[in-house]
């Protein structure tokens, strides 16, 4: 097959070349009316608009102009519309990643007033269950090369690796961009994100200080302590904080009577002028089948705090009263008992406490395990030894808590197994025993020896702690109570 060599002298002076250079001159006079049209518009739009609107509409045709992408600042329709299709967003270069290409955009520079408008378009994120930092930011639109650049900030920054569900996250999100982060780390710390033009993303862990106020609540007892207390404002841990601090002295299962009546001051922790949470309980009085009984919160020098009578006496007692919350006591302290599963009469030298299984059971008292295992119709068993005088016993227990055995110490109220009925037991239940001098006593009225006083050395500042409290408890009790005392 023969081929035509043609020069590009023999194209030019070609028909075909004479066609297409119409075809090119057409073109460009088409475009040259479309620019006149665009010019045309756009003179049009600096008339009607406002000048304020005329000077964005400018910037935003320059920019458009010098090939920038650029959201327009106006709403109106058809501008808009014509001005983001005039933008043609270039693919990244083929040795770089998407997600850099992104990020390599100059930042949007935001004027003083428009930035103090902004501050206030917060979207708040709850992260969800399942959610990672990366999913979020996707589905707030953010690339995987932002998170990276945050994460790269330093220490602060390593705070938002520890998310939890239900938590909290604002954004601020400018045309795309990302301006600024807020995580509660925790009630009183904030970690701040911020974007700078010179420094880039900033990350900050910034104090936000609670303020402690001091309030009350006093109540009658009609029915039970729980729902006195919510009639009060209590929330379920001032109520059970409550009764731990009374609970050496007062039994909330089997002394609680209608009419009993208790006074509390506590604190309460607020941010902003919001309420965060409750805080201690400072002062209480609880009267009980008319006997009174009161309480202060001592705080040491180096920290540790614990509840004292007014006149130094700790109100632990060197044993807590039930090892077990539980829902009623089934079979009491009795010698003459009769068997439920033998039919003899076989002396009953504990308190059995009804529990579901898998209630945690707590050491009465510090001690040492001098027994962990098998004990016959007990079923499982441990017995601990309190000094020289006392000993307590544990029974029908479903499992033991982890790293027990004979001869570990334990603490009081440190969980060292769980109900259940093992051994000879005809329900889920505790079967505790009190042991003085190796003569069984009845867990529920036995005289519980009292833990430490407060030391002579802080009795000072014991007193100059706790007098403005007792004071204050003395108001409020009278405030309160004087109406239904008369």
């Amino acid at each position: 097959m023969a081929y035509t060599r043609f020069t590009n002298r023999d194209f030019k002076s070609s028909a075909g070349w004479r066609e297409r250079s119409k075809g090119r001159v057409l073109r460009l006079k088409k475009l040259h009316w479309i620019m006149l049209a665009v010019s045309g518009f756009t003179g049009a739009s600096f008339l009607l608009l406002s000048n304020d609107k005329a000077e964005a509409l400018g910037e935003r045709t320059l920019a458009v102009a010098e090939g920038q992408r650029v959201e327009s600042p106006l709403a109106l329709p058809g501008i808009q519309q014509a001005t983001e299709g005039a933008v043609v967003a270039l693919p990244p270069a083929a040795d770089e990643p998407e997600s850099a290409a992104i990020d390599a955009e100059p930042e949007l520079a935001i004027e003083p007033a428009v930035a103090g408008e902004l501050d206030e378009s917060w979207e708040v994120i709850t992260v969800r269950s399942g959610d990672s930092l990366a999913a979020i930011f996707n589905r707030m639109g953010l690339s995987p090369r932002t998170l990276h650049n945050i994460m790269a900030t330093g220490e602060p920054a390593k705070s938002l690796r520890r998310i939890f569900p239900g938590d909290e996250i604002r954004f601020r999100i400018v045309d795309g961009d990302l301006l600024g982060i807020r995580y509660a780390v925790d009630e009183s710390v904030t970690l701040h994100v911020d974007w700078e033009e010179e420094a880039g993303f900033t990350t900050n862990l910034v104090a936000n200080p609670l303020e402690t106020h001091v309030t009350h609540a006093s109540a009658v007892i009609n029915s039970s302590l729980f729902l006195a207390g919510r009639s009060a404002g209590l929330n379920d841990r001032l109520i059970m904080e409550l009764a731990g601090i009374f609970g050496w002295d007062i039994d909330f299962a089997l002394d609680i009577r209608a009419g009993d009546r208790f006074s509390v001051v506590y604190e309460e922790l607020h941010r902003d002028g919001e309420k965060v949470r409750t805080g201690n309980i400072i002062a209480a009085e609880f009267v009980n089948r008319g006997r009174t009984v009161r309480a202060v919160r001592f705080e040491y020098p180096d920290g540790r705090a614990d509840y004292f009578s007014p006149d130094g006496r700790s109100m632990r007692k060197a044993f807590i009263r039930s090892p077990v919350d539980f829902r009623r006591i089934s079979s009491g302290f009795n010698p003459n008992r009769l068997h439920p599963i033998h039919g003899t009469r076989r002396p009953h030298r504990g308190v059995d406490y009804a529990a579901p299984t898998g209630t945690p059971i707590k050491a009465a008292g510090d001690g040492r395990i001098v027994h962990l295992g098998w004990k016959g119709g007990y079923g499982r068993t441990i017995v601990i030894q309190h000094g020289t005088r006392y000993s307590t016993l544990y029974a029908h227990m479903s499992r033991y808590a982890n790293n027990l055995s004979a001869g570990s110490r334990v603490r009081q109220g440190q969980v060292i197994g769980y109900v259940g009925q093992s051994g000879l037991a005809t329900g889920p239940h505790l079967h505790y025993e009190f042991l003085v001098d190796g003569v069984h006593r009845n867990p529920v009225t036995v005289e519980l020896p009292d833990a430490e006083p407060i030391a002579q050395e802080y009795r000072a500042q014991f007193e100059a702690q706790t007098a403005p409290l007792v004071a204050k408890l003395d108001t409020i009790i009278r405030s309160d109570f004087a109406l239904q005392d008369d």
